[in-house]
C-alpha cells in the first residue's frame, strides 16, 4: 500500500462521494442500509437525517483520526443521534473485507445509518 497519508485521503474522497450522493449513481461502487432503528423513524425525521449525512462535514482528528471520513454522529432537531458507518468488502456478495478500500475496483462500500443507542 502507498503512502498512509495519501491512502487516507483517497478512502475519504470516495467516502465523501458516497456519502454526498447516496441516493444516487456513484463512482464506485457501493450501497447504503439502514438498520431497524434508522428504519422506524418517521420518514420525516428520515429525511433531515440523510439531508445532514449529505452536508455533513464536522470531521476532526478526534472524531476522524485516520482521516479516512468512515465514521460520523449527526443530530437533527427532534430525532435522536444517528451513526454513519462506512464498511468497506471485495464486491457486492459482502463475503469478505476489502484489502484496498482506497482502489474503487477492489472495493465496495456499504454505508451504514443507525440510531446511536443502537451501536
Amino acid at each position: 500500500m502507498g503512502n498512509t497519508t495519501t491512502t487516507a485521503g483517497t478512502i475519504a474522497a470516495m467516502n465523501d462521494a458516497h456519502r454526498r450522493a447516496f441516493l444516487f449513481p456513484r463512482s464506485a461502487p457501493g450501497r447504503t442500509v439502514m438498520t431497524r432503528g434508522f428504519a422506524a423513524l418517521e420518514s420525516d425525521l428520515q429525511a433531515r437525517l440523510m439531508l445532514a449525512l449529505v452536508k455533513f462535514d464536522a470531521f476532526t482528528a478526534d472524531n476522524d483520526p485516520h482521516g479516512e471520513h468512515d465514521f460520523g454522529r449527526i443530530v437533527v432537531e427532534g430525532a435522536p443521534p444517528v451513526f454513519f458507518k462506512f464498511d468497506y468488502y471485495e464486491d457486492d456478495t459482502l463475503q469478505y473485507g476489502s484489502e484496498a478500500p482506497e482502489d474503487p475496483s477492489r472495493s465496495y462500500r456499504v454505508l451504514t445509518l443507525m440510531l446511536a443507542e443502537e451501536y
